[in-house]
């Protein structure tokens, strides 16, 4: 697993990006930062990738059905590493340049691990790509066995029913943790009580901007 070369952070705001299995926990532990922020910072909370591609036909057949045939997969992560790009550069770093924080909903990282988990083991181009992509003051990869993490999620009314490719989910976990370990990222198991993670989010957090709540 190779090291991403993303650019600096120069600006007067920091980036806090939060990625794991759908499940992890991380919406929990990332909301909570958002609502503990905001009575000193402004904050502006945002996910990728954006609705551009979220609502694509090429996502959603990956997302939501057993056949991908009229796809090729490097399409789609193409289409997802652009989005990024152009979201990282047109609104994540605007926000920062105005001294705000900045609360990303997943983040390059998982562009890689989705990408990898398929077996895309030797594409650079996602490497050649990450040197345009602003490397994030904190990352956060939320762990949880993958059992648990789809537990939650068909908790949920509108996903009950949702596909699943549960092997798919096996090796996610793995590059999402070998991700985090080659990118110096914080791994926070949730199955530990939400306080108990959360306390580590903070703490990572405080140390960053050096300033108490």
């Amino acid at each position: 697993m190779k090291t991403l070369n993303m650019s600096p952070n120069n600006s007067k705001g920091y980036l806090f990006t939060f990625c794991g299995l759908d499940g992890c926990g991380k919406t929990t532990m990332l909301t909570k930062l958002k609502e503990e922020l905001e009575s000193n910072y402004k904050v502006f909370l945002t996910k990728q990738p954006t609705d551009a591609v979220r609502k694509s036909d090429i996502f959603r057949t990956y997302m939501d059905c057993p056949n991908h045939d009229a796809y090729d997969y490097r399409s789609l992560s193409l289409l997802a590493a652009s989005d990024r790009l152009q979201h990282i550069n047109k609104v994540i770093k605007p926000q920062m340049e105005n001294g705000n924080i900045v609360i990303s909903d997943r983040y390059f990282y998982s562009c890689l691990a989705n990408l990898r988990a398929r077996g895309f083991n030797e594409d650079n181009w996602i490497y050649e790509v990450a040197e345009f992509v602003v490397k994030p003051d904190v990352s956060f990869f939320f762990d949880v066995p993958v059992e648990s993490a789809v537990k939650r999620v068909r908790s949920r009314e509108n996903e009950k029913d949702r596909y699943i490719d549960m092997e798919l989910q096996y090796r996610l976990r793995d590059e999402y943790i070998a991700i985090c370990k080659a990118n110096n990222g914080i791994l926070i198991s949730t199955e530990m009580p939400i306080e108990e993670c959360y306390t580590k989010v903070k703490s990572e957090v405080e140390r960053v901007i050096k300033n108490e709540y």
